[in-house]
């Protein structure tokens, strides 16, 4: 039997998108899903303590999200163009994949400018191929070092909140828009199922005796991509990079071989791991690029507890959510998040299912 799309749509009131994060990561709502009877129990993120004893496993998605977000200039006609840089794809060269917008304006060849508050040009940048209707590689015109190069585009760039967030970027954004564990540079979105946790928490984890194995997926815009097929078994994912170090598998494998929880934070982590399974369904050391899309019927090998935010209809987070706690106790899960006024999407509220 073939996995059809519309089994994961429903209606979402737009009143409940999150505009801001909760006043303190780890106070915002908790839902929590109980797979063996059902049960949905409503809490505190903060209370995600209680579910959790010594020798259980926890693994973070340790990607940072950088500022991809670039406004510049059209070359003569000074149209203003939005740039978000998607991934490096040679860092001598300074080539990018970017997507732009408006993209009809855009075209190889033109030339791109980036300007500081003052008006001062400090970067420019040419167009040398078009990859989708959107996406275009770039090519960075710059003779400075790597690390002044980096400056500039944190000097430059914007907190790439997603676009059902309809506001301006703002200060709280650079602090709230990143894990307190983020490390390793390179998502142009956040593993937002992590902002929750404050560094406060994680130390009353860590005494409980928790152990945190951090992996690493730079997120990209194919994990919010939409989908566009009814049959599941014919979309295709983008890849996306992805590192599991030998430390974070030795702690994971030793929580699985003492049948202790292993919990995934987020749908990152997850696709993480399920990309990096060894032939007796360990977790193992690995580093590349997956594509891995995960949709039910699928049999988990690594984590046997997610927690994750509350997602868009018909999207692949929704679906791998689903394909992990049951279809039908999420539609029940969702249509209780929806009753109760949970706030959804990046900066919403969590779920944690056992």
């Amino acid at each position: 039997m073939r996995t059809k799309l519309s089994s994961f749509d429903f209606t979402l009131p737009e009143k409940l998108i999150a505009e801001y994060p909760s006043k303190e990561r780890d106070e915002a709502r908790l839902m929590v899903v109980h797979r063996e009877t059902g049960k949905i129990e409503h809490k505190v993120f903060k209370d995600v303590l209680d579910y959790f004893e010594d020798g259980d496993s926890m693994i973070f998605n340790n990607t940072k999200v950088f500022p991809a977000r670039l406004f510049g200039e059209k070359e003569k006609t000074g149209a203003k163009i939005e740039v978000f840089l998607l991934r490096e794809l040679n860092k001598e060269a300074k080539l990018w994949d970017v997507l732009v917008d408006p993209a009809r304006k855009i075209r190889v060849g033109n030339k791109l400018f980036f300007s500081d508050s003052n008006g001062n040009v400090e970067l420019t940048a040419e167009v040398i191929d078009n990859t989708t209707s959107r996406g275009r590689t770039i090519r960075f015109i710059y003779d400075g070092g790597e690390e002044e190069f980096r400056g500039l585009l944190k000097k430059l760039g914007n907190t790439p909140l997603p676009k059902y967030i309809n506001r301006e970027p703002e200060a709280l954004d650079i602090e709230r828009y990143q894990t307190v564990y983020a490390k390793e540079i390179g998502a142009v979105a956040a593993p937002t199922a992590g902002l929750h946790f404050s560094k406060n928490l994680m130390k009353k984890l860590e005494i409980k005796g928790l152990n945190f194995a951090e992996v690493t997926l730079h997120v990209g815009l194919g994990t919010f991509r939409s989908i566009d097929v009814e049959d599941l078994s014919k979309h295709k994912m983008d890849a996306e990079y992805f590192h599991v170090p030998q430390h974070a598998a030795d702690i994971v494998n030793q929580s699985k071989t003492a049948k202790k929880k292993v919990c995934a934070i987020g749908t990152t982590s997850m696709r993480a791991i399920e990309s990096s399974i060894s032939a007796t369904r360990h977790l193992k050391t690995s580093e590349g690029w997956t594509n891995l899309f995960i949709y039910p019927p699928y049999e988990f090998s690594i984590a046997n507890c997610m927690i994750t935010n509350f997602h868009t209809p018909k999207s692949s987070l929704m679906i791998m959510v689903s394909a992990f706690g049951g279809l039908e106790l999420m539609q029940d899960a969702y249509s209780e998040a929806i009753k109760e006024k949970y706030n959804f999407y990046s900066y919403g509220d969590a779920m944690l299912i056992l």
